[in-house]
């Protein structure tokens, strides 16, 4: 029996050439039962329990436990807890125990595995095997291998800091992240979470900053616990994140269909199918049976790794699905995170399907996020932005409260910037997305409580109730202090914060990276406040006041940004601008955000990245913007040029010769002619928008990225938000056996 990969995904006429429309995607159609009995035996195949397979392929500390000396093992356990340096004494025994581990489960390759600034991740596998002089070979893996690699950095976005010829990078083992086996078809790979810099020092990856971040945030919310008398027993503060995970499936014979899914993730032409997400009906709903059994697979090869998948479920537009995970390290959660994308994409055509993570890969219905589950932690397991007890008295939780609202009302432009990207472009500020404008959500609860503090009134938060579901049989529910609202970019749910507006393809390793920086830089303000007037010997109630004040004005200035009503309306924009909130509707206007004095001066403040690493970011998310529309804009048109028109033209001559013999039988063909000027019109506007765009691009071709990216907004994406409305319309008159592409309804329904 053949595999997915070996299938043939499309069919030939008598001529060699493609078969397109109906029969091509009556292929696609009959091959999914057959996938639907794979995918179910294949996943039947893995009968190994959950909590067994958990953590199989990672190098935990259970198994370093059994395979390090005693030593060997606090040594790497203060480095991985608290940060302490690795002796580089004991970098060859950690290595040794981690080769003959990764032997013992059939590993032959070991890499460094790292998060170049292309979005993705890095990998490249140098061998166990060496020869040992005598024709033979010997299996070695010493620490310098371990702690240190040198990819060939020439190739990989620098935005500057390094010319071409320039090539020198190094990796550099991040011990905080665990060391995990790659299992492919017939190959085991050791996979060493690493960092990656330049010969000169200077971060190339998304890791390094985000390292730097959690260090910053760290040193500052200690010395908050250091006023308050709570630092005994915790050594470190570390950020936690639970990033949700949402995609779309469709049937693999459509993706190679659609040379737009193919190159750019997306339809970039499509019309609505009569029905689509209006009833809703797909959400929480039953899971097809072939995604079902790709979703147990997922989650087992994701337990493999230790990552902690929790909730999997559909989603509200037909074929969007997600999955969740529990909480952990942002560092781990982050590396956890692109392993799961990475395993999505891989899995899915063991069962014929195909996974998008595109924020917009269908217009019309709701696109994809990653909702950025985001808290602090102490070391000794303590949440930070947990109340623990009425909040009224619980001064710590208000101070970190509170300085979380002023980092993002002081910086909600660079929080905008860090959630930028031509993708998500599509999707903020649609049904199913916060819009560009950064508020916060607090609920009723906590609002109220903030501006009894701002007057200076000591009340009481209001106590939670229970829910009377009335019926005997049923249990009363707790009510939560507030509700949740979907409509909010920055929603505090209970003990986190959720930043809803991160893109579905996107690293979670920039934003939270801003996110723990500007966060930093309010607690050393919170800090520097309190340590004015609080010594070590102050009294209770001298420490209590002295809060209140600082709180008092933290919320008196930075109210303007807690909002808790509907994010989506006309009237909040006009209201966010009356507030003097940064309204910044796409990408183009927010990425310039980062290269500002502002921006640079608080990445330098806090060691997060100096001047050049800011700029060159700066550099590279505006290059990848204008790559990204590019590419869409040329396959746009040559998708146009190559399969739209002759399709089209087609159906016209067919039309045309139907309506010459009829009229020749002498049979009246008005209503036939009239549908036939209307095709040769849309025809002929469509070629001119095809030429259109094709110089829109030309024309918007300069050096300097920002400016590059400005004519592209002006000019491109409108060319091409024509050339799509006129294929469109084509698509409601040509012939279905002659439309060369499958359309939304098959994309979306055939599951």
């Amino acid at each position: 029996m053949s595999t997915p990969e070996q299938e043939t995904y499309t069919t030939m006429n008598g001529d060699g050439t493609t078969k397109g429309g109906l029969n091509a995607r009556r292929l696609a159609v009959s091959h999914i039962s057959r996938w639907d009995e794979r995918g179910v035996r294949a996943s039947e195949e893995s009968s190994e329990r959950a909590e067994a397979l958990f953590g199989r392929d990672v190098f935990s500390e259970r198994v370093m436990r059994q395979r390090l000396p005693r030593d060997v093992f606090k040594a790497l356990q203060r480095t991985i807890n608290i940060g302490a340096p690795l002796d580089p004494a004991v970098a060859d025994t950690i290595a040794n125990a981690m080769k003959d581990w990764a032997i013992e489960n059939g590993a032959t390759h070991y890499t460094h595995w790292f998060h170049p600034l292309t979005g993705l991740t890095a990998e490249k596998h140098d061998s166990f095997i060496s020869p040992d002089g005598t024709g033979g070979a010997i299996v070695e893996f010493s620490g310098d291998q371990l702690v240190q690699g040198e990819p060939d950095a020439s190739s990989f976005p620098s935005g500057g800091v390094r010319a071409t010829f320039e090539a020198r990078g190094y990796t550099a083992w991040d011990a905080t992240s665990p060391v995990f086996l790659n299992r492919g078809v017939n190959n085991v790979t050791l996979c060493i979470p690493t960092v990656f810099v330049s010969w000169t020092g200077e971060a190339l990856d998304m890791k390094t900053p985000l390292l730097r971040s959690m260090d910053a945030l760290s040193e500052q919310a200690m010395r908050i616990l250091r006023i308050f008398g709570e630092e005994d027993g915790v050594s470190r503060m570390y950020t936690t994140l639970g990033p949700e995970q949402e995609y779309f499936l469709i049937d693999s014979q459509f993706y190679y269909l659609r040379p737009d899914v193919m190159v750019c993730g997306r339809t970039l032409m499509g019309a609505k199918s009569p029905k689509d997400q209006q009833l809703e009906d797909h959400y929480f709903g039953s899971i097809p049976p072939r995604v079902l059994a790709f979703m147990a697979e997922l989650d087992r090869e994701l337990y493999a790794l230790g990552v902690p998948v929790k909730t999997r479920h559909n989603e509200v537009a037909p074929g969007q699905y997600e999955v969740a995970p529990i909480f952990e390290t942002t560092n781990i959660a982050t590396d956890h995170q692109m392993l799961m994308m990475e395993k999505i994409e891989r899995l899915a055509p063991r069962f014929g399907l195909r996974a998008l993570l595109h924020e917009k890969p269908f217009a019309g219905v709701n696109g994809s996020g990653k909702h950025n589950n985001w808290s602090m932690m102490t070391d000794t397991g303590v949440n930070m932005l947990d109340p623990r007890e009425e909040a009224h008295s619980n001064m710590l939780f208000l101070v970190c409260l509170c300085a979380v609202i002023r980092g993002v009302d002081l910086h909600a432009d660079l929080v905008r910037c860090s959630i930028a990207s031509a993708g998500n472009d599509h999707r903020l500020g649609a049904n199913e997305a916060p819009p560009g404008i950064i508020s916060i959500f607090l609920g009723e609860m906590l609002t109220e409580l903030l501006e009894k503090l701002e007057r200076g009134e000591p009340g009481a938060a209001r106590k939670t109730s229970k829910i009377d579901l009335g019926a005997r049989t049923l249990p009363q529910i707790p009510r939560h202090d507030g509700d949740r609202n979907r409509t909010s970019p920055f929603a505090f749910t209970g003990n986190k914060f959720e930043f809803r507006a991160v893109g579905s393809s996107e690293s979670v390793a920039w934003p939270n990276t801003v996110l723990n920086t500007i966060v930093a830089e309010s607690l050393k303000f919170m800090a520097d406040e309190l340590e004015q007037v609080i010594g070590p010997d102050s009294t209770q109630a001298k420490r209590q006041s002295a809060t209140r004040q600082l709180l008092k004005k933290v919320i008196k200035q930075h109210k303007r940004i807690i909002f808790n009503g509907d994010n989506y309306s006309q009237e909040w924009r006009e209201e966010a601008a009356k507030r003097g909130l940064p309204i910044l509707d796409d990408s183009v206007d927010a990425l310039p955000v980062l290269g500002t004095k502002k921006s640079v001066s608080l990445f330098s403040a806090f060691k997060v990245m100096s001047k050049a690493e800011v700029e060159s970011r700066t550099a590279i998310f505006l290059e990848k913007y204008n790559k990204q529309l590019v590419i869409e804009g040329m396959t746009m048109a040559s998708m146009s040029r190559r399969l739209i028109l002759p399709a089209a033209v087609r159906h016209q001559t067919e039309l045309a010769n139907a309506i010459a013999s009829t009229q020749s039988a002498g049979v009246d063909c008005a209503y036939q002619r009239r549908v036939l000027e209307e095709l040769v019109s849309l025809i002929t506007r469509q070629q001119q928008a095809i030429l259109t765009l094709e110089k829109a691009m030309y024309d918007s071709e300069v050096e300097d990225p920002l400016k590059h990216a400005e004519r592209i907004k002006a000019r491109v994406i409108p060319a091409m938000a024509e050339l799509r409305t006129l294929v469109d319309e084509l698509e409601t008159l040509v012939p279905d056996d002659l439309w060369p592409l499958p359309t939304y309804r098959e994309l979306l329904f055939i599951k």
